[in-house]
């Protein structure tokens, strides 16, 4: 007996019969010859927000980083195990990507979790806690600020933690040279579930804005 929900398996097949039969060519040259994708992209792991649907990727187009909040810790070279540093490093000095895009989105838990002072652990190990305190200035800032309404706070904090990740990319050296050189570009980006909206980050002014119908993000030339 096949020890997987029904769902799933018939999800699969359905891929088999058409994504996989379309895209056979482009699945063998990917076994063959390795994946090159130029754009690492660093999600959160929420199911309602992956970024290959949110940006209408093929398979090897883009290599994907996803936790909690989308969130990047500093650079801390300390010996214990770190998942997000250890995929960033591959991505940048491996795959060599040329982009990188910290990219959060609208009712994410994670956020929810850290302007949330009253809450309790899920567990003893208080792993979420833990990994949202790398916010945490950010979170009591938010959550201080009365003139705010919930919502508000919500997607403030989503978008601040979004400019926290790209500062602590920036404390990796593989990082902060190749950015220097010209060799990889970093970039911020929001989107909304509920309206499909997504909102970019002017990386001068840190502010986050929609992209217009002819711009070159979302522009005739971009579409597939």
């Amino acid at each position: 007996m096949v020890d997987l929900p029904d769902k799933l398996l018939a999800g699969y097949r359905s891929f088999m019969a058409q994504n996989f039969a379309q895209e056979t060519a482009r699945y063998k040259e990917l076994a063959d010859i390795g994946q090159t994708p130029e754009t690492l992209v660093i999600a959160c792991c929420d199911s309602r927000a992956a970024p290959e649907i949110i940006f209408n990727t093929a398979p090897g187009e883009i290599f994907v980083l996803r936790n909690v909040a989308n969130l990047i810790p500093p650079y801390e070279p300390d010996g214990e195990y770190h998942a997000a540093s250890a995929a960033l490093e591959f991505a940048v000095q491996s795959l060599k990507v040329k982009h990188i895009i910290v990219l959060g989105h609208g009712r994410c838990g994670g956020i929810k979790a850290a302007l949330d002072t009253e809450s309790k652990p899920l567990s003893p190990g208080d792993f979420i806690g833990k990994w949202m305190s790398l916010i945490s200035p950010a979170a009591e800032a938010v959550s201080n600020n009365q003139l705010m309404t919930q919502s508000e706070r919500q997607t403030a904090l989503e978008r601040i933690s979004i400019r926290y990740s790209l500062a602590n990319l920036r404390t990796f050296p593989c990082v902060d040279i190749l950015e220097k050189k010209g060799r990889i570009t970093l970039h911020g980006a929001w989107f909304d579930i509920s309206t499909g909206e997504l909102w970019v980050m002017d990386p001068d002014s840190g502010d986050f804005k929609r992209p217009d119908v002819d711009d070159p993000f979302v522009g005739p030339a971009c579409q597939k």
